[in-house]
């Protein structure tokens, strides 16, 4: 198995876990996740997997600009219903990098560490896609992902329905992929940081 070059490129994400320091998983209670566990957890690369990453990445920065955030001590919002587009993408690479999750999470131990109540689908946001929210002081903030920003090659249009089709060649197949995942690198590479991207709005 072998990801593409860029993937180990793109930024990172530590957290500090207190579940994971109490069970000795590491030796300092931190977790680091890269663009490789999201793709891992989502089982592909597109752009919607990148910017819920970039944008929980973002959000997680803002709540925590002087500490490592804290998993399983953040509640997560999303607009869309849990059925809706891709609502399930994201809210899975949010779960998977705060802890978030519903009423199938950690139950906790002896009453400490519970994961189970911190997300939520079809909230009343008023500028983003996803609120991430500070369960300790209640400072949040709403994140959405302008992906019109890196728009994918104008061939993608004419290469997606070949290939889903099985009509493509072999070098029609090799485009595609590499047209794919060259708008991923962009968005993770060069617009990570673009706040025209990745909007944040403090609530």
């Amino acid at each position: 198995m072998r990801f593409p070059d860029f993937f180990s490129a793109a930024p990172a994400i530590r957290m500090r876990d207190p579940l994971t320091d109490f069970l000795g998983a590491t030796n300092d209670g931190e977790l680091e996740y890269r663009f490789e566990d999201a793709v891992r957890l989502a089982g592909h690369s597109c752009p919607t997997v990148a910017s819920a990453f970039l944008m929980t990445r973002a959000a997680l920065a803002k709540l925590y600009p002087a500490e490592l955030p804290v998993r399983g001590e953040i509640r997560v919002d999303l607009a869309d219903e849990r059925d809706a587009g891709v609502a399930g993408v994201i809210a899975s690479i949010a779960t998977l990098v705060t802890g978030a999750a519903g009423d199938t999470g950690f139950k906790g131990i002896g009453g400490r560490f519970d994961r189970r109540e911190r997300l939520f689908f079809a909230q009343p946001l008023e500028h983003g896609n996803l609120r991430f929210t500070r369960l300790d002081s209640g400072a949040a903030v709403e994140v959405a992902a302008d992906l019109s920003r890196v728009p994918g090659d104008p061939r993608m249009a004419e290469l997606l329905p070949r290939c889903l089709s099985g009509r493509a060649s072999t070098q029609e197949m090799s485009t595609f992929r590499s047209l794919w995942q060259d708008r991923v690198r962009l968005l993770l590479l060069e617009h990570a940081h673009d706040p025209q991207t990745i909007l944040i709005f403090p609530v």
